[in-house]
């Protein structure tokens, strides 16, 4: 037991806690912000880095699901149809890389894969904002019980699954991007239960299929545990305080640059480092286009919906579950607008 209290016992505790604290505020950022810190830390292989992370948020996503479930938050029909597509795939995803990359190619191509996962997580974030402002403008038409869509739904818990069981990216961003689009009227409350409810299983299934074929490392899984549960249950508790749009702005910039990052540190054709080079000043590059260029987009976009390019709706305002159009001066707007 004490060989483990090492710097790299106490690195990746750090790495547990700030991750947690991010999650518990924000409900997004596990598994894009968790896997890639820790393969930058260069305390294992891709591999071992996703089997621990998913057996980590196995343990920290259950407690949440629970409180959600006793508050009554999930649509269960929908999250039933979701797990039914999410965890078969999330069984295979892990053996169909084993089955189609040999083994020494295997660390290289789960980088790459993760990688592109977090630059698709990033961009499901620009979306599910783009899609809060046209409910917006459109009108708030709540619908915590829609007529469920099985295939569509089955087959959003298919990709997911896929996802996640190779990655561990995706089962707070990409399923809930995917049902926002499916479910426009369900409410944001029914929205983060129903999907935190099918992530538990979902991830379980991806962290027993990783372990069954890459086993577990207790070193890295045990500071995961210490630091992320505490983290979260802290982050959960100062969130009311916390101006959230901020930090998942933040958040948008981190998985960019990430993604990035590991894209070059596999030696991605376009960026050519490789063998476990980077090109600092391309990423930093990267990180600070985006946060240059997001803004004048989304300004572009709002004007797209007859709306200045700044003001309000804010983001933060279209990511309040309480905001509703006309409250903050949008009423006429809404009702004469396009």
């Amino acid at each position: 037991m004490m060989d483990w209290i090492t710097v790299t016992f106490f690195s990746i505790l750090a790495a547990g806690f700030f991750v947690g604290i991010v999650v518990g505020l924000t409900g997004m950022g596990g598994g894009a912000l968790m896997t890639p810190a820790l393969i930058f830390l260069g305390v294992g292989e891709a591999a071992t880095v996703v089997t621990a992370d998913l057996t980590a948020a196995a343990i920290y996503k259950t407690g949440g699901a629970i409180v959600h479930k006793r508050e009554g938050s999930p649509n269960m029909q929908l999250a039933k149809w979701l797990m039914i597509g999410s965890i078969p795939m999330a069984l295979l995803g892990p053996h169909l890389v084993s089955w189609v990359v040999s083994p020494e190619d295997i660390d290289e191509t789960l980088k790459l894969c993760i990688g592109f996962a977090l630059l698709l997580a990033a961009a499901t974030y620009a979306l599910r904002l783009y899609l809060n402002l046209l409910r917006v403008r459109g009108g708030d038409h709540p619908d915590d019980n829609p007529a469920i869509r099985p295939i569509p739904t089955l087959l959003v818990g298919a990709l997911g699954g896929l996802l996640v069981g190779i990655t561990s990216v995706g089962s707070g961003s990409v399923i809930m991007i995917a049902l926002l689009m499916l479910y426009p009227g369900l409410s944001a409350v029914r929205l983060v239960g129903t999907d935190l409810v099918q992530a538990v299983p979902l991830v379980m299934a991806a962290a027993i299929s990783n372990i069954a074929l890459h086993g577990l490392d207790w070193a890295i899984l045990v500071p995961l545990v210490l630091g992320s549960v505490p983290g979260t249950l802290i982050g959960s508790a100062i969130a009311p305080r916390v101006p959230q749009s901020f930090i998942r702005r933040g958040i948008v910039v981190v998985l960019t640059m990430s993604g990035v990052a590991l894209l070059d540190k596999a030696g991605w054709a376009p960026l050519g480092a490789g063998e476990d080079e980077t090109h600092p000043i391309l990423i930093a590059g990267v990180g600070l286009a985006v946060l240059l260029v997001l803004p004048v987009v989304w300004g572009f976009l709002r004007k797209s919906q007859g709306l200045p390019m700044f003001g309000s709706p804010t983001i933060a305002q279209l990511e309040d579950p309480s905001y509703r159009p006309g409250v903050v001066g949008m009423k006429k707007v809404d009702d004469s607008g396009p």
